[in-house]
């Protein structure tokens, strides 16, 4: 399973949605957003958004923090 999430660091629920990941021993690629503008663009055409935290799961994107949906698409 893939697990990759694009946030920027003063973003309190990309600290969340990380912190929950570790908790789970979900292992992830972190993308900080706010330093790398390919990979923002990259970001905003999967989710077709700006905002942050955004998750994806092997291809399914998440939007902002969704415990239960972290824990349907992880299988939690």
């Amino acid at each position: 399973m893939k697990v990759v999430i694009y946030t920027i660091p003063t973003c309190p629920w990309c600290k969340k949605t990380k912190q929950f990941l570790k908790n789970n021993k979900v292992k992830f690629q972190n993308i900080d957003v706010s330093k790398n503008l390919a990979k923002k663009k990259d970001m905003i055409k999967k989710s077709g958004q700006e905002g942050v935290p955004v998750i994806d799961i092997d291809g399914k994107i998440i939007v902002g923090y969704d415990e239960k949906e972290l824990k349907k698409l992880l299988k939690l």
